[in-house]
């Protein structure tokens, strides 16, 4: 039932993988908003430790953990850690990935397996990890952070849009599979988002910037922000009916055909 305290996350735990800056950073601070106490995990304990600044200086208490998401038996072993210092784990937001952009004539196949490897192994290794706890006790929220590439392809992407594109199908499984435990997995899909790794393209000048403008209905770049909403819904009981859905917050570029050059 729908009511004021439907989107209330209060002493739920959330793991969000990769969340030391940038799009995970984010989400997790927008559920910590909501009242989720805040797991994350990073490949080194530099990031690690980056992460725990940053969550201090926005007023957020989180406990970090170093873990490759690619190991196994790490992620198994962190996920019990989660548990005894915080309590089972609610809410897992696949975020942790990679991208190598590269002609696909010129990869390599260890190239392309590492980002298969953190991109889509990743998300069912963590998954896989949690999946027992969720069913037990009939509740669970998994959320994969798709793409854009989850629908298109584009030049230099071919690992990363094969991966994405695995996401998507992973995540419509799990809930296929899981749904009978109330367990909701959704994914979202970002646009292009301001974050410090953009910023050499957003200058006004930049070709790729007039692209991105030119193909996305907002005409903007979209904002860490815009994700929090969307992230908070999915993980709450706000979206208990929602399942096997990938949400974009892509300003609407998947459904524009994109800006007649004769106007531009």
């Amino acid at each position: 039932m729908f009511t004021e305290k439907s989107f209330d996350l209060t002493g739920k735990v959330a793991w969000v993988t990769g969340a030391s800056y940038g799009i995970g950073f984010a989400i997790a601070s927008g559920l910590a908003k909501y009242g989720a106490k805040i797991a994350f995990n990073d490949i080194n304990q530099d990031l690690v430790d980056k992460g725990l600044a940053a969550y201090k200086d926005a007023g957020i208490n989180a406990n970090g953990y170093v873990g490759d998401v690619t190991n196994e038996n790490q992620m198994d072993e962190l996920v019990g850690k989660i548990e005894a210092d915080m309590g089972p784990v609610d809410i897992l937001v696949n975020n942790a990935g990679i991208i190598k952009r590269i002609p696909m004539h010129e990869m390599s196949a260890a190239d392309f397996r590492q980002v298969i490897d953190i991109d889509l192994n990743g998300p069912f290794i963590c998954a896989k990890a949690v999946l027992p706890s969720m069913m037990k006790r009939n509740q669970g929220k998994i959320i994969n952070i798709c793409s854009m590439m989850s629908e298109l392809g584009r030049e230099t992407v071919a690992g990363y849009a094969a991966a994405k594109g695995g996401l998507k199908m992973l995540t419509r499984n799990i809930a296929s599979e899981y749904g009978k435990y109330n367990i909701q997995c959704n994914g979202i899909g970002p646009g292009y988002i301001e974050t410090p790794q953009t910023a050499p393209l957003r200058t006004p000048e930049h070709p790729f910037n007039k692209f991105i403008l030119s193909k996305t209905p907002a005409e903007r770049w979209g904002l860490t922000d815009d994700l929090m909403g969307p992230a908070v819904f999915l993980s709450s009981s706000a979206s208990d009916f929602v399942n096997g859905h990938v949400l974009y917050v892509d300003g609407g570029i998947l459904a524009y055909i994109g800006k007649n050059p004769m106007e531009l």
